[in-house]
Order: C-alpha cells, then structure tokens, then sequence
C-alpha cells in the first residue's frame, strides 16, 4: 500500500526527503523574517549534511525518495498537466502583472525535474528579462527581486502534509509564503501513477480555511493521533481533521489528543517539544509541561465530537492511550534550565524514530543525546551546523510514508 504509518517508532520502511536547494541561496537578510529563517545557511554545507542524513536513514533499513522526483514523475506521467500545474504556481508571484511572463518561462524548461527545482528555488526579475512594466504594483514589487519566491522551508518536508494510518491529510499552512508548497503534495496524490487516483484517502485537500501543519501530527497508534494546538495549528483545524478520520470506515484512529502547547516560534510545533523515542519513552521539553492542557476527543453521535478536558497530567495520559503501565518522560537538556532551552532551540525534542530505541539526532544536543543513551537509547548522531538554521530536526526534515506493522 502506498501510504502505512501508524506509529512513531515502527521501523522506517520509506520516507519522502526534499534535499536542499538553490533556494537557500535565495534567502537575503532583508527576507529572512517573511520567509521564516533566522540566518542564512550555507548551501554546500547544508546539502552535505543532509546527504548525511538521507545515509543513515538508508543504513537503518528505509527507502528514501525524495519530494522533487515525486513531482517530476507526476509530470512526466501525465503529459498535458505541466501547463494546468504551471498556472496554479503561477498565481503564486506576488506581482499580478508579470504572472504570463513566469508562466511562459516557467514552460519553456524542457525537463521535469529542472523545471521542479526551478519552482522551488524561485525565479528572479533578472531570470525572467520582462520588460519593465511601469505600473505602481510592479515598480513597488521589483524592489523584492523575485517575481516567483523561493522556498526555502521545503526541506523540512513534515509539514505540507501528514501520514496518517494508510491516509493523508495535505494542509492549509500558517504562513503565507508557504502555502505555495503544498502544491506539490496535491498534484502527487492525485496523479502520480503510485499515489493518485482512489489509492490513498485524503483527509484535506489543502484548500481548508484553518491552519494546520505536519509537525503538530504523531501518530501514537493505530487507534491514537496527539494534534498540538500551537502557533501554526488551531483548534478549528484539529476539528475537522478528527471529524474525517472518524468518518472514514477504513481508518482506524478512533481518538485524538489535542494537546495545547505554547503559542511562539521556539515551539512552533508539538515535535519542536514532544516526541518518542521507544514504546514507553518519550523526549519532552520541560519548559512545556506546566503549561499543558490536553484535550480527547472521540466520535460523537450524528458526526458530532465528544470532546473532554483531560487536564495536563502528559504521563497519564499516554499512559492510558498507549495502554502502557509507565511512561518515561525523557527530559530535553535533562534537569538544566539552561541547557533545556539551548538544546530545545536546536531541536533536541526533535527527534527521528526509526525503530523502537532508535532515533536520529543532531549532534550538537550533547547533553540531551547523552541522556538518551543513558535510557537505553541508540542515538544516530548527523551533523547539523547547517540545517539547524532553519529550526528544524530530523524528524522536521522528514515524511514517513510506511511504517512496519509493530
């Protein structure tokens, strides 16, 4: 089946990466608030890194394939749907004006998977050599160099849609300038020859009014998804994704855990404070727990929801879910106030469960790694002086699209 992901720590079979890209080099420090970066990484250094990744995830037993070939074989299978794929980026430039030219440019690139990477990185007014249209629009927006906006958030591929059970759901994203990276997604799981057509359920459409991104969904089992109620996720979103699962007599999850989280950009996602690391343990941010309210909600007569206030007690709680006697809750730079919050920043929660006990890391969270290992976890350390500008770890960087059975 194309889609099977019904944990977070079942071995990694296949999972779907985005390499870094020419996109990054399009970043300036004058973008770097609107396109959600706080530095600019370096391109060679951030690729090597993630080819280091991408190996340690092959090494672990898991097929990688990445988002960019996706798409390109989604166009090469479907001859004509390049122009209709073509003028729905098109409508993403900021500046109406110069929107036939991009799409006429955009088409011009003979091969697939260049014309891909092309729209992912971004097209300059340099690169399109339109003729200067002297509207106020157009002269206000020149000064912004881009007619088509790079993307530089797509190698953190969790967030534009998530697995769930042997569905997906494709989002609405939070911010605006990543709503563009969902088209990929939408294209993909409705025509490439292995995703498309009735061969995996959708749960959204990424047409919804609410937020909602991936880095909020865990898939605790197959009866259980945690959903973060956070900066990028609302509640209205949690809503209407649990009425779906519930809807579907061919989906399993019979509860969702909303789990309220602080609202900011240091825990924009559950999994920037919250993941699991084996059957009974979990990393969490301890900066977190006094604030949180967890929320269970269950189907409902007539596809209403029963929805309880379960308080903030997280053990308890997973406990009850998961049907576990204890659960550990493994604390981010241990009892340290201080080393918490520098490890959390560097995504220290963040971490990739490629099998029970098994996580992908970054090495920069020395304490926190130790103490994984201290707890009986092996830890698959991969460089990250690069990526981690981006505030995203490995689990941030990556899509699971099957999941053994446990």
């Amino acid at each position: 089946m194309p889609i099977f992901v019904k944990s977070e720590i079942a071995p990694l079979k296949r999972v779907m990466l985005h390499r870094p890209g020419k996109e990054l080099e399009h970043l300036t420090p004058g973008t770097l608030d609107r396109l959600l970066f706080d530095d600019i990484p370096f391109l060679a250094g951030a690729q090597q890194e993630h080819d280091q990744f991408a190996k340690v995830l092959r090494d672990s037993g898991a097929e990688v394939v990445y988002l960019e070939d996706l798409a390109a074989e989604t166009l090469k299978a479907n001859p004509g749907l390049r122009e209709m794929f073509l003028k729905e980026f098109a409508t993403f430039s900021p500046n109406v004006d110069y929107r036939p030219e991009l799409f006429q440019y955009l088409m011009s690139i003979p091969d697939d998977k260049e014309l891909i990477l092309k729209t992912m990185a971004g097209v300059s007014f340099r690169e399109l050599g339109a003729s200067p249209k002297f509207t106020l629009p157009a002269m206000l927006n020149r000064q912004n160099n881009f007619v088509l906006e790079p993307m530089p958030n797509l190698y953190f591929t969790r967030d534009p849609f998530e697995s769930i059970g042997e569905g997906v759901a494709i989002n609405r994203m939070y911010s605006v300038t990543r709503c563009q990276e969902t088209i990929f997604a939408r294209y993909i799981f409705k025509y490439h020859p292995e995703f498309g057509g009735d061969q995996v359920p959708l749960y959204a459409n990424g047409t919804e009014h609410y937020s909602l991104e991936g880095g909020d969904v865990l898939n605790l089992s197959a009866e259980v998804v945690a959903i973060g109620i956070s900066q990028r996720t609302t509640p209205e979103a949690i809503e209407n994704l649990a009425r779906r699962l519930f809807a579907d007599d061919s989906a399993t999850v019979r509860t969702v855990l909303a789990l309220e989280i602080p609202c900011m950009r240091a825990t924009m996602h559950l999994d920037t404070v919250l993941t699991q690391v084996d059957h009974d343990k979990f990393v969490v941010f301890p900066d977190m727990l006094d604030s949180l309210r967890i929320f269970e909600i269950s189907p409902g007569a007539k596809n209403a929801l029963n929805i309880c206030d379960l308080g903030g007690d997280l053990r308890k709680v997973l406990e009850k879910h998961l049907h576990q006697d204890h659960i550990e809750l493994i604390l981010c730079g241990g009892g340290d106030n201080v080393a918490a919050q520098r490890e959390q920043w560097n995504d220290g929660s963040n971490t990739l469960c490629v099998a029970p006990g098994k996580v992908v890391a970054y090495n920069r969270n020395v304490v926190t790694n130790k103490i994984f290992e201290e707890h009986g976890i092996t830890v698959l350390k991969i460089p990250s002086g690069e990526l981690s500008r981006g505030r995203g770890g490995p689990r941030c960087m990556s899509m699971p699209l099957n999941r053994a059975k446990l």
